[in-house]
């Protein structure tokens, strides 16, 4: 998942491959969520018609979802990340390189994630467990995964405005964005 989050946020092209449209839909609707509050501006079909399958070859980013009865046709696509949902797999070929998150950052997401997930885990490994681990409600679980991503983009855009750089040499001063 924070492969395909990284990938939509660095502007790659994702194809989800799934037999149940339900649940390419689903995919496609999860990751616009996590990158919550951005917009995702380019090209997103949850699900693409047998007829349009030559707009994968489009040399702009998107997300789109594709049955997987349709998975031959995608196998000569060298620059698209795909996602298998029904064999749970990520593929990224090797011309493709995503940006993952800063090390500190993509680690305590990692954790954070599998608390969601797994709080189960947590605990696996101590002599005396406690008696009872407390396993959220899957409404729960949504918002805590969106908490997760939330925080995640609060770390990675604060101290932003030392970035910000007003030029007052037009009539109207302009704002820039410049990474020191």
């Amino acid at each position: 998942v924070l492969h395909l989050f990284c990938a939509a946020l660095t502007e790659h092209k994702i194809l989800f491959l799934s037999s149940s449209y339900q649940r390419l839909t689903d995919a496609c609707r999860a990751l616009l969520a996590l990158m919550f509050p951005l917009k995702y501006s380019f090209t997103y079909v949850p699900i693409l018609p047998a007829q349009l399958l030559e707009v994968l070859s489009t040399p702009t980013p998107f997300i789109i979802g594709v049955h997987s009865i349709f998975q031959s046709e995608t196998q000569e696509l060298l620059d698209v990340v795909i996602a298998d949902l029904d064999g749970g797999t990520v593929n990224v070929p090797e011309c493709v390189h995503i940006s993952l998150l800063p090390e500190p950052l993509l680690q305590q997401t990692r954790e954070a994630l599998s608390m969601v997930l797994d709080p189960e885990l947590e605990v696996a490994d101590l002599a005396f467990p406690p008696s009872t681990i407390s396993v959220s409600s899957l409404k729960m679980q949504d918002k805590e995964i969106r908490a997760v991503f939330l925080r995640l983009f609060a770390q990675l855009l604060q101290g932003y405005r030392w970035c910000l750089h007003i030029i007052r040499i037009h009539p109207e001063p302009v704002i820039r964005f410049h990474k020191v």
